[in-house]
């Protein structure tokens, strides 16, 4: 199949020579002027005829122009064709209203201005209109705005418009930036041309003469703002084309300087005037083509000014763009990579550019203030090099052959910036692009280049910085090939928020914070595991490979492990250094997989891990990596109760790898515990405090913290007290921005599957459960669901209705599927994701349980349905790990059957699998009642 960016190379014209926008076949301007002619004298009459010629001329036209694209793929012409089709109604509408209010047209103009008046509109854009009268307007001219606004409002369209005169627009451009950008980019549409070129001759002499300074600090203060507001950074998986950074927006703020700074019309003036060369002005138009394309489809797809490219739209816009699945990728991401790397692309033409005209303008400040500027920017050379030099702080080259001279140099630069802690001269990564062929097989080789490499890599001061500028300037991924693989690469899924590069940049930065102590108070233990490894480098090394094999058909882990054989030599490391390297980015989803989706109260599971892992350095290591790997993934997705998960692994595992692990120890720690609570409740009458203590089975002593046992003890006793079966508390933990809900209940079989109903009829995100079976059988369930309002006030007022859905399931007095079928309605829909479920029962991974993992396309209810799944099987859920990445959730059960064994018998594994695999396609699927006896039960999970 033919892509659409072959289509597009076709179908761009060249600047000057006019694209050739086929207008006669979107609409015939000389018919619709007949045709609206022919109803016009009917008087008021009329209006709905004209009304409905030029609804069907704007539909017919649009459906034109979408066709036109699918066949040429020319994204901007596109833009200029729906733009030139406005320009005809615009015009026929204009022109019925001068002569239906014997108007003449010529004390005004039609302009249009912003997006519009650049000639170019994505389907559903906003249409902003400049009335500009003169100071003479008669009434007539007034009546025909109104007519043509009220007339393109009635079509549907959105139209920004302000009625003003000369004066007026020269004013308002003086004291508002957003009104000076709109006008800047002016267009004359119909009316009266002497009124246009009026407002040109004053725009250009009050108004931006002498004072492009100003204008472009304005300009890229608003970049940069926008920029923050959407993350700064251009590797979102669900980018926004126009706003975001590396879309549209950057491109028209680079012009916009242009035009106002250099006076230029086109891009390829651009070139004339020095700023561009003829390459990068290529790479211009062929990113402002690509991104217009993908808007514009998006548009049309979704009948709407969408501008967020959602994982919902994004396979549909790849199969309309042409890309075709490869091995290890699908079509959707390689569009996402081509995306990910126009928006490159953006970035680098966008940098380059607004950092020349920071220091053009820098080295222009006039007086005292300039020269102190000039003092400061004066070039000094670097100590110890001659290739290399700093100008107003920023590294920068001596030659043009300084690359060619010594391709070492590709690497040196970066450690000479990270040495003395300097930016980059746009002018030197200007020259590093240019003679990106230079780094080859040669340079890869070279000893001191990769030594260079690792210093950087490890720079005690800002690795990501340095790392960050190689990347974008396209080092990186030339000096190390397998990087240059998953750069731009994004992962079709909603649980990882950038591309693999960019998340690999992330983790290295965690890291160096990690060694800054910046992290201190969110991760003591962790922080406090960095000044004891010994391993640095080799622990650098692997969080920046430890995903450098995305995208392939093969396991990642195991094909970067395969890498990292082969590069760690390269770079210097040794055979132990070496295969520790290949070893942490093999296993780098062990731990974090086995906190969230193992039992940590079962002894194989610690022993199985301590296995793996083999030595205590390596734990610390291996706890490193992850944590530095989840909080690079994307804003929230680390939190405290993934954190407690990791810090339990780990506690539970030093004793063994140490060799201070028994089962004695188990039982004194249990037998410490009840003495604990009983000192803890020494106010207590005797009886009462036994009871208390006795209430309980030994593994809630092991996994409950003394305050929260205090605190259920008398809950207990204060429900006791009342004779309550059931009953609920709530509170709220702001430090760790979590809500406590606790529930007491008769033991019921479908206890874990009301619990995670009720929240998820609240919209609730559990990040922790606990139900624990007590001696008498009641069950204690304690309940942690994220936090969604800032007062406490408002949370409460959530938590108890929580608890009152709860409550309200176990008594019977709402049946699951009606509490569930208004928040079923409201969720997201996830249909554009392919994730087949799996179901798999093991018996090998617990000495006295079995485990059944599921996996598959998370909903609402999902958890609920599950669990209730489980107890028509005669299965008793001894506990739950429940994690949800995106739209995939991983659930792993630990049952037995109702006698207490491990599931065994011919075929009951089968049936097992086929039964909640039916969960997922048959959501509301009706369930039977078991008796089922939970017992301690922790798990995470987001709102099912």
């Amino acid at each position: 199949m033919t892509t659409g960016l072959q289509k597009r190379g076709r179908a761009t014209s060249q600047e000057g020579r006019g694209p050739d926008l086929r207008l006669a076949e979107i609409v015939d301007e000389t018919r619709l002027r007949a045709d609206l002619a022919a109803v016009a004298g009917q008087g008021e009459e009329a209006r709905p005829a004209i009304l409905q010629i030029l609804k069907d001329a704007n539909r017919d036209g649009r459906k034109a122009a979408e066709a036109m694209l699918f066949e040429d793929g020319g994204g901007l012409l596109c833009a200029m064709r729906i733009s030139a089709l406005q320009d005809i109604l615009v015009r026929a509408v204009h022109d019925l209203a001068c002569r239906l209010f014997n108007y003449g047209g010529r004390c005004m103009g039609v302009i249009a201005v912003g997006g519009y008046g650049r000639g170019t509109l994505a389907p559903g854009s906003d249409i902003d209109l400049l009335f500009l009268l003169s100071d003479t307007a008669t009434p007539g001219a007034r009546k025909a705005t109104e007519y043509l606004l009220y007339l393109l409002w009635d079509l549907g369209l959105k139209v920004g418009h302000s009625s003003r005169t000369i004066s007026e627009c020269v004013a308002l451009a003086r004291e508002d930036h957003t009104i000076r950008t709109a006008l800047l980019e002016r267009r004359l549409v119909t009316g009266e041309a002497s009124l246009f070129k009026a407002l040109g001759a004053r725009f250009e002499a009050e108004v931006v003469a002498g004072t492009s300074a100003e204008f472009i600090k304005a300009k890229l203060a608003e970049r940069d703002q926008r920029h923050a507001k959407s993350g700064d950074t251009r590797y979102l998986v669900e980018p926004n084309v126009k706003e975001g950074k590396g879309g549209l927006r950057d491109l028209h703020t680079l012009f916009w300087i242009a035009k106002d700074h250099y006076r230029v019309e086109s891009r390829g003036e651009l070139v004339s005037a020095g700023v561009f060369s003829r390459r990068e002005c290529r790479l211009f138009e062929k990113a402002e083509d690509f991104l217009w394309a993908v808007r514009c489809h998006m548009h049309f797809l979704t009948g709407k000014a969408e501008e967020r490219l959602s994982f919902d739209i994004q396979p549909e816009i790849a199969g309309r763009l042409g890309y075709n699945t490869h091995p290890g990728m699908k079509e959707v991401e390689r569009f996402m990579k081509h995306y990910f790397l126009i928006a490159k692309d953006v970035g680098d033409l966008t940098g380059i550019f607004c950092a020349a005209l920071e220091e053009e303008q820098a080295k222009e400040a006039p007086g005292l203030r300039g020269l102190i500027r000039s003092l400061r920017s004066r070039s000094r050379q670097i100590p110890g090099t001659l290739a290399f030099s700093i100008d107003n702080n920023r590294i920068t080259t001596t030659s043009r052959t300084v690359f060619s001279d010594d391709p070492v140099n590709f690497i040196r630069i970066f450690k000479l910036a990270a040495r003395h802690r300097l930016e980059y001269h746009p002018d030197a990564l200007k020259l590093i692009r240019r003679s990106l062929r230079l780094v080859n097989q040669a340079l890869r080789d070279n000893r001191e280049a990769n030594s260079l490499f690792l210093d950087v890599l490890t720079d005690p001061s800002d690795p990501e910085l340095h790392l960050r500028r190689m990347n974008e300037a396209g080092v990186l991924g030339r000096f190390i090939p397998d990087f240059g693989k998953i750069v731009a690469m994004m992962q079709f899924n909603m649980y990882h928020h950038y591309t693999v590069d960019e998340h690999l940049l992330r983790a290295v930065a965690t890291f160096s914070k990690l060694e800054h102590g910046e992290l201190e108070g969110e991760l003591p233990l962790t922080t406090s595991f960095v000044g004891q490894v010994k391993d640095r480098v080799p622990l650098y090394v692997a969080i920046l490979l430890h995903d450098i094999a995305k995208g392939r058909q093969e396991d990642h882990s195991q094909a970067g492990a395969r890498i990292a054989r082969e590069l760690c030599p390269r770079l210097g490391l040794d055979d132990r250094e070496t295969e520790l390297v290949a070893w942490l980015v093999e296993d780098h989803l062990l731990m974090s997989m086995t906190a969230q989706q193992r039992d940590l109260t079962d002894r194989k599971t610690i022993r199985d891990f301590a296995e793996r892992v083999q030595t205590l350095d390596r734990l610390k290591l291996l706890t490193i990596l992850t944590v530095c790997d989840i909080r690079a993934v994307g804003p929230g997705v680390w939190n405290g109760w993934k954190g407690q998960l990791i810090r339990t692994l780990y506690m539970e595992t030093e004793p063994v790898l140490t060799g201070g692990f028994s089962q004695s120890s188990r039982r004194q720690r249990i037998e410490a515990a009840r003495v604990d609570l009983s000192h803890a409740l020494s106010g207590w009458a005797e009886g009462e405090r036994a009871a208390a203590i006795d209430s309980h089975y030994p593994n809630y002593f092991l996994t409950v913290p003394l305050e929260d046992q205090k605190r259920h003890a008398a809950f207990l006793r204060e429900n006791a007290s009342k004779g309550a079966e059931l009953a609920t508390s709530v509170r709220t933990d702001r430090f760790r921005g979590m809500t406590e809900i606790t529930v007491l209940a008769p033991d019921h079989p479908r206890l874990l599957s009301f619990i995670a109903g009720g929240c998820a009829a609240a919209g609730a995100n559990i990040a922790d459960a606990q139900i624990f079976t007590m001696t008498d059988g009641r069950a204690l369930d304690i309940v942690t669901v994220s936090r969604e309002f800032a007062e406490d006030e408002d949370e409460l007022r959530r938590a108890e209705r929580i608890a009152r859905n709860i409550r309200e399931l176990l008594g019977g007095r709402q049946a699951m599927p009606d509490l569930l079928a208004g928040r079923r309605s409201r969720g997201r829909d996830l249909s554009s994701f392919d994730v087949r479920p799996r179901v798999t029962v093991h018996n090998h991974l617990s000495e006295q349980l079995t485990v059944i993992e599921v996996e598959g396309l998370d909903r609402t209810g999902l958890l609920s349905d599950l669990t209730g799944a489980i107890s028509d099987l005669n299965l008793d859920i001894r506990s739950a790990h429940v994690s949800t990445y995106g739209e995939k959730v991983v659930d792993v059960f630990y049952v037995t059957d109702l006698l207490g064994q491990k599931v065994a018998g011919e075929g009951r594994a089968e049936r097992i699998e086929r039964r909640l695999i039916a969960v997922f396609e048959e959501p509301e699927g009706e369930v039977s009642s078991h008796t089922v006896k939970p017992s301690t039960v922790a798990f995470g999970m987001s709102a099912r």
